[in-house]
């Protein structure tokens, strides 16, 4: 697996996170969602996906987990703090991809580790 994990692009976990966030960022197509709504979920799905390519295009780099994690709890509290959980759809969709890119960072982290162990070796 540790070979594996030091190639760009071949990382399940942030093809999980690619596809998370772009399935957050256009679910306001097919949701009830006001303008505050639309606009969180598709600025906080833009910001997942694009972290989950960077960390594919750059296994070693750890820190681009912990942006995921943090990405992830922000799409879950957003419904409350956007004030959008009369939209039961947007507000189900954010806590649902919140948590899921929560859990694919989480499981990427030791992932990243082992990759930024392995680039550093010469």
């Amino acid at each position: 697996m540790s070979e594996v994990s030091t190639r760009a692009w071949t990382r399940p976990h942030d093809w999980a996170e690619v596809v998370i966030g772009v399935v957050a960022a256009l679910s306001p197509l097919w949701l009830s969602t006001d303008s505050t709504a639309a606009w969180t979920m598709v600025v906080l799905g833009v910001l997942i996906a694009l972290d989950g390519l960077v960390s594919l295009a750059m296994p070693g780099m750890v820190y681009g987990e912990g942006v995921q994690i943090a990405l992830g709890v922000l799409l879950f509290i957003a419904p409350w703090v956007m004030g959008y959980t009369e939209f039961n759809g947007a507000s189900w969709t954010s806590w649902i991809a919140g948590v899921l890119t929560v859990i694919a960072g989480a499981a990427a982290m030791p992932v990243a580790n082992a990759a930024h162990r392995t680039a550093g070796q010469h």
